[in-house]
């Protein structure tokens, strides 16, 4: 693995470590997603071992193996209907890198160009909330676009996140992806939301969640002509690579996610000493993922501030 896969990887693994050491994740459900990230029993063993977690037995693996998957409990709110009469908006297919491949899109109806924004999904991939926060997008007046990831993987191609019912097997997948390959898609579904009719290429941002906002921040030291990016509590990116970095940045941070937010600022110093025009708010009440409404961790007051400051963002910077 590349240095930056071993991030990716390291980070869905901490984060199902995280959730188990804080009660969010039973034993047996920890130890299933091990095996699945690890490949294999004796390979969970040693990614438990890299974990700190220890005394977890072959035959207590053996048997997590083999349990039914426990999806995190989540809720099926939408802030925006998706058959919002304001709105055309659904999923999409496109052809790039010799395969279709997934996405949702979202447009302003009626209007007849506007600014575009990709929206990149967590660890979870292209799920439901992530296309709500498309159709918030769009009725913020955006043309944007929610690629699947999922669709880099070779045995995915054929339905991309909608394929799985296990969430934790689209993680597993997500965390073994080849950096390579995912800069390869996300700069294909650039420029099929570019490609849109009346999509306002020269006015071009980016918002990214979770391990979505760790692509959001490679994807920025890549994109030249990316004028503005709101990564939401991703992993930094290389340090070597922010001089790179043309766009005006908001880093959204949880003060309770200290996995991530503890380095957010040896990040502002690297940006500051790079002249990147950025700006970092850091919730101090708040922890990973509290902008997902669906999930354990959201803060709805935080969330709804964060999302109000990623708009004025946007339309300050794009």
């Amino acid at each position: 693995m590349s240095d930056y896969q071993q991030d990716l990887f390291r980070y869905v693994a901490e984060e199902f470590a995280e959730d188990y050491r804080e009660g969010e994740l039973p034993r047996r459900e920890f130890l299933r997603r091990s095996v699945l990230l690890g490949g294999s029993v004796p390979g969970a063993r040693l990614l438990l071992a890299t974990l700190g977690v220890a005394g977890v037995s072959a035959a207590e693996l053996a048997d997590a193996q083999g349990a039914a998957p426990q999806n995190d409990a989540s809720s099926n709110s939408y802030h925006v209907d998706p058959a919002d009469s304001a709105l055309e908006a659904g999923p999409v297919t496109y052809s790039a890198l010799g395969r279709s491949n997934y996405a949702y899109l979202a447009r302003p109806k009626g209007i007849a160009s506007a600014p575009i924004v990709m929206i990149v999904h967590e660890n979870k991939g292209l799920q439901p909330h992530i296309e709500d926060v498309a159709r918030r997008m769009a009725k913020a007046g955006y043309i944007a676009l929610a690629p699947d990831f999922v669709s880099v993987d070779e045995g995915s191609r054929d339905g991309g996140s909608k394929k799985y019912s296990d969430i934790a097997a689209i993680s597993a997948i997500i965390a073994k992806l080849n950096p390579a390959d995912l800069a390869a898609h996300g700069l294909e579904a650039v420029k099929f939301l570019k490609a849109q009719p009346g999509a306002q290429a020269e006015h071009f941002g980016m918002v990214g969640f979770c391990w979505g906002g760790g692509v959001t921040w490679m994807m920025s030291t890549l994109l030249p002509d990316l004028k503005a990016a709101v990564p939401f509590y991703g992993p930094s990116p290389s340090f070597a690579d922010i001089p790179k970095i043309k766009a005006a940045v908001l880093g959204i941070y949880g003060g309770l996610d200290q996995r991530i937010t503890g380095n957010a600022p040896a990040t502002d110093k690297a940006l500051s000493d790079a002249g990147v025009k950025h700006e970092f708010k850091v919730y101090a009440d708040a922890n990973h993922a509290f902008h997902n409404d669906t999930g354990a961790s959201y803060n709805k007051a935080d969330a709804e501030n964060a999302w109000a400051s990623t708009l004025v963002w946007l339309r300050a910077n794009l």
